[in-house]
């Protein structure tokens, strides 16, 4: 059996808001096996990034419980947080502000070294040198500034950066979405090559439907802070089963003219991530909601690895 790498139980984020509660990751359960990626899927503001940003505490959870290697790190503090954010790093969005425009390339990469406390000199620079050639960038760009390099280039520079200090964990915030479709392949390639190198688990957010079905092992279906379904990646392709997934599905294009998509179209209004009522946030906008889809809903197994938020899932296969 797989060794479990991540796993959250009940995980809850909230923000205050004059109108009251905003609930961007409410009750996610879900784990991530060492050494596989999990692709965590959904439309803009269900709470993607805010899930792989609160499980690696760059935001304070509000409720759950996180564990990494099946230790308890829900609550972990000080100089316990720093040893846990060794193992658990991210690789940001947008390559250009995330990167101190200020600082050279090189000294980008070297600061987590240098942050660390744990090494000489001159084994900075060794790691330095060697993160850089690792990522792919040419020596002649080391001591260049973000704004001399192209999208891809600076993104490879916070892939070193995240991999300075061997994490274990990686969140990856949408690292391709600001890049060219083209360079967007080399990034990705090069992530996976990082992968099966060192070992590395990622949790991949992402919108785009077929970068998550090149990349992952598993992939999370969010909608307004919950995953509503889980599965492998190939199954959720071939056999999706809750009603969002199978519009989130018929949306991507197609250019089988012979043999079109048929489209689910959404209609109606999106609820309220601000306190929320009980039940299936996605009911006002499925046409198969019926009175008990406004009761609690509950995550249920529908088959071996394969998980559903949806009371009606078995009715409407």
């Amino acid at each position: 059996m797989p060794e479990t790498m991540v796993r959250v139980e009940g995980l809850k984020k909230y923000f205050s808001t004059a109108r009251g509660l905003l609930h961007a990751v409410d009750d996610v359960t879900m784990s991530i096996e060492k050494g596989h990626t999990v692709g965590i899927v959904g439309e803009s503001g269900c709470g993607k990034s805010t899930l792989g940003r609160t499980i690696i505490h760059l935001l304070e959870k509000t409720g759950g419980k996180i564990y990494l290697e099946g230790n308890d790190i829900s609550d972990v503090k000080g100089k316990d947080l720093k040893r846990v954010r060794e193992q658990m790093q991210i690789i940001f969005q947008d390559p250009y502000s995330s990167i101190d425009p200020k600082k050279s390339i090189r000294d980008t990469v070297k600061e987590p070294l240098k942050v660390a406390k744990k090494f000489s000199k001159a084994e900075i620079e060794e790691r330095t040198d060697m993160l850089m050639d690792l990522v792919g960038i040419d020596e002649r760009l080391k001591y260049a500034y973000p704004h001399e390099l192209d999208g891809g280039r600076r993104q490879r520079v916070g892939i070193a950066r995240a991999l300075a200090l061997d994490p274990k964990f990686v969140v990856c915030d949408e690292p391709v979405s600001a890049l060219d479709v083209s360079i967007q392949a080399q990034v990705l390639n090069l992530l996976k090559r990082l992968q099966l190198d060192r070992n590395l688990t990622y949790m991949f957010v992402t919108h785009d439907m077929s970068v998550v079905r090149h990349i992952s092992d598993e992939i999370c279906v969010m909608y307004l802070g919950q995953v509503v379904e889980k599965c492998h990646a190939k199954e959720l392709f071939q056999m999706p089963l809750h009603p969002y997934t199978k519009a989130l599905l018929s949306a991507i294009p197609s250019i089988d003219i012979d043999h079109p998509t048929k489209r689910e179209i959404l209609k109606g209004e999106i609820s309220s991530p601000i306190n929320p009522k009980p039940g299936c946030r996605f009911a006002a906008r499925c046409r198969f909601a019926t009175d008990a889809c406004h009761q609690p809903q509950v995550q249920t197994e529908v088959s071996p690895g394969h998980f559903v938020r949806c009371c009606r899932v078995n009715e409407l296969g």
